[in-house]
């Protein structure tokens, strides 16, 4: 019994109905006029659209388990040490940053548009160094191997990114004046916001939803961002508002023409957990171990994904140069073979 009631706890949780079963044993309906109550019954929203996106796939045969598997082994052992290692990440930024904040807020609407504004460059900044310093791209590769897109790749993550990004995160705004509450409420918004921009074609087949695709980032923009194509390599890193990739220029629409294809570059057994989870600490360690000299150790673990001591480099910047080049030089061949044709005849 003791191992059934666990279980119920746990899909209890998952599903976000904790705060909607106690409201209706106690009957207390008023909370719902509290932010509380309000956020906890819009918790499950997020977990029934996946469980929805799952049965669209089996109905329409396009369900895959090893689109599903990994994810959802990462996420059961993600749930016993991940999150509270987020939950101490922030209490400790607050505890030490929050006297050094440059001035005070208050839980208004136009503290609202401030604080989320300095959000996005809090995570924009930890998403954009998860990208382009290799130590921590290996917290946050396991997000990204996944070769398809739907709502279990969000909670596909190694345990310590959460903390990882919370500190930056939460020291940022802290610093610039987000009081906690305000703080707390952003989050909630961020992480269902978050969550969705992984819904898959199955629930959603146009992630641009409208003219929506032009002001925030959206389900399509976040699947650009998966993408290991090199047009879309290292792009959008924001999750609400675009403001910071438009001011950075990493923003990037999904093109028409280029077919997403989802996945990190190298080569991953998606079967295997170790690989999934700790692939990328492996050949890390290994470019460290083989590296010349102390300086090329060091700069393996900082220097971008794909940086080479010997300076054969396949960063992000290196492939993503070298596909525009090419693709420029294709462009610039084809008036020159249509006048050819002309001529001859």
């Amino acid at each position: 019994m003791g191992l059934l009631h666990t279980l119920y706890n746990e899909l209890i949780g998952f599903m976000g109905l904790r705060a909607l079963i106690d409201m209706y044993q106690t009957g207390n309906y008023k909370v719902l006029l509290t932010l509380n109550g309000l956020l906890g019954a819009v918790s499950p929203v997020l977990p029934l659209l996946l469980v929805i996106e799952i049965i669209r796939a089996v109905t329409y045969r396009r369900f895959k388990i090893e689109d599903y598997r990994m994810p959802f082994i990462i996420f059961v052992i993600n749930r016993t040490i991940g999150r509270f290692l987020s939950i101490a990440a922030v209490a400790f930024c607050i505890g030490v940053f929050e006297k050094y904040a440059l001035f005070k807020t208050s839980f208004t609407w136009y503290w609202l548009i401030y604080g989320y504004i300095i959000w996005e460059l809090g995570h924009f900044l930890y998403h954009y160094w998860g990208h382009t310093v290799r130590l921590f791209w290996c917290l946050h590769a396991t997000h990204h191997i996944p070769q398809s897109m739907n709502l279990s790749v969000s909670y596909a993550h190694f345990f310590l990114e959460g903390a990882y990004a919370d500190v930056i995160r939460t020291t940022v705004c802290i610093l610039a004046g987000v009081n906690p509450p305000l703080l707390f409420f952003i989050m909630f918004i961020d992480g269902s916001w978050g969550g969705f921009i992984h819904v898959g074609e199955n629930i959603i087949r146009d992630g641009r939803l409208g003219f929506l695709n032009k002001w925030i980032l959206t389900p399509s923009h976040h699947r650009v961002h998966h993408a290991k194509n090199p047009l879309y390599m290292d792009t959008n890193f924001c999750n609400l508002l675009n403001i910071w990739d438009k001011v950075f220029g990493t923003f990037q629409y999904e093109d028409a023409n280029v077919s997403i294809e989802y996945g990190v570059s190298r080569d991953v057994n998606t079967r295997n957990f170790f690989d999934i989870y700790f692939g990328e600490f492996y050949y890390l360690a290994l470019d460290v171990w083989k590296a010349p000299g102390i300086l090329n150790k060091i700069r393996y673990i900082f220097m971008p994904p794909g940086w080479s001591h010997t300076g054969a480099h396949k960063t992000a910047v290196v492939v993503k140069r070298a596909y525009l080049e090419s693709l420029k030089q294709e462009q610039s061949a084809a008036p020159a073979t249509t006048l050819y044709e002309t001529e001859q005849r």
